[in-house]
């Protein structure tokens, strides 16, 4: 799969979807279930998938003015940081598999090579200029 501005955006927007409705579900379903500190576990998910799915639209709206490879390696570590970061704290708060909690740091790891080539391909663009 090509990953063009089009497709970055239909990805954000799913991650937008799935951390609402997470978000939701922890809001009125989980926390009778779940205990305080495993509410707090699934919401840091919620968070960070929010806040890095936001950095997926962001950088979609970029596309067109960046034109860079790094732009799409950007938005590619992003995913992978949300699926390992916020997946293995959900996984971590509904199992309550403590080994979960010991990938979520590579999660970390994938954010913030993503942040770095998104800063690398606008400190490229100001290069060319």
């Amino acid at each position: 799969m090509k990953l063009n501005q089009s497709t970055l955006i239909m990805i954000a927007a799913v991650n937008m979807f799935i951390a609402v409705a997470a978000g939701a579900f922890s809001a009125h379903g989980l926390k009778t279930i779940l205990s305080t500190d495993m509410l707090a576990v699934w919401q840091t998910a919620v968070t960070y998938q929010t806040s890095h799915a936001l950095g997926l639209f962001g950088i979609a709206l970029l596309m067109p003015r960046l034109q860079s490879i790094w732009l799409a390696r950007s938005a590619t570590a992003m995913l992978i940081g949300i699926v390992i970061f916020s997946g293995s704290l959900y996984l971590l708060a509904a199992s309550g598999i403590r080994w979960f909690g010991a990938i979520t740091p590579l999660g970390g790891l994938a954010f913030l090579l993503a942040w770095a080539m998104l800063a690398w391909a606008a400190y490229r663009d100001t290069k060319s200029v």
